[in-house]
């Protein structure tokens, strides 16, 4: 599948998530292909899991599965990498970071292998396994109850670690955000220790690919500081970005 149709379909499932339906004919008007095209992006959502068609050509997103990270790993890949790597590039000798369980945040860790002089503390078993080989970064596992779904630790145990330690960044993910809102995740639990991995921050990023701006697929929301920065991809349109820079967000996008 090429670039332009990995594009088309996350602004789909955008799209859908904010709108709950669209019909075939509304995207295709708005993003410039045929129905046919539209009903191909479709049936390949579907299948996916991102999306449930519904009659009359409209389709609605499938809220409440939260998809495992086996499954995320394989979204937008492109998109993350690239984000990864602003991020890591952010990243100086001689600092201690945090990061956040996901695939976005994983891939991030696949780019710091190489680091040198580095501690990086993480709730994320992803992130764990891409730096047991990095000789020039000392990891801090914070340890907890493991979701396995999102292949990362949270409840009081991590909390307590957290609340023992301060970090120059934190980089987080997340299932949506919203300029609102904030942070939407599938459980409190989540929502809670991101606000904590926040607050020991001085700086504070989320790494997001284009099809989570403006999602509200689950109903625990963690509220965002007041100054952070946003990092997505060039599948974000004006429109998605707009409510953030409105509120005066940092907003970074990053392009393969």
């Amino acid at each position: 599948m090429g670039r332009a149709a990995q594009v088309r379909r996350d602004e789909i499932v955008r799209l859908a998530t904010t709108t709950g339906l669209a019909s075939v004919d509304e995207l295709s008007a708005q993003l410039g292909v045929t129905a046919s095209t539209i009903r191909r992006d479709l049936a390949h959502l579907k299948a996916a899991g991102l999306l449930a068609r519904t009659y009359g050509g409209a389709m609605a997103v499938v809220t409440h599965p939260e998809a495992s990270l086996r499954q995320r790993i394989g979204e937008a890949f492109e998109a993350k990498r690239a984000i990864a790597s602003w991020a890591a590039a952010r990243i100086r000798p001689g600092e201690t970071i945090l990061l956040d369980s996901g695939s976005t945040t994983g891939a991030l860790a696949h780019e710091l292998r190489q680091a040198a002089d580095l501690t990086v503390a993480t709730t994320g078993l992803n992130a764990l396994q891409e730096l047991v080989g990095a000789t020039g970064v000392h990891v801090e596992c914070l340890g907890g109850t493991l979701r396995h779904v999102s292949q990362g630790f949270i409840g009081p145990l991590a909390e307590a670690a957290l609340s023992r330690m301060s970090f120059d960044r934190v980089f987080l993910g997340a299932d949506g955000v919203t300029a609102e809102d904030g942070i939407c995740e599938a459980s409190l639990q989540q929502t809670r220790l991101k606000e904590l991995m926040m607050a020991r921050s001085r700086h504070v990023y989320l790494l997001v690919h284009a099809a989570k701006l403006g999602r509200r697929p689950f109903h625990a929301w963690a509220r965002m500081p007041d100054t952070w920065t946003l990092v997505t991809d060039t599948a974000a349109t004006p429109e998605a970005l707009k409510p953030f820079t409105d509120r005066g967000v940092e907003t970074i996008v990053t392009t393969p």
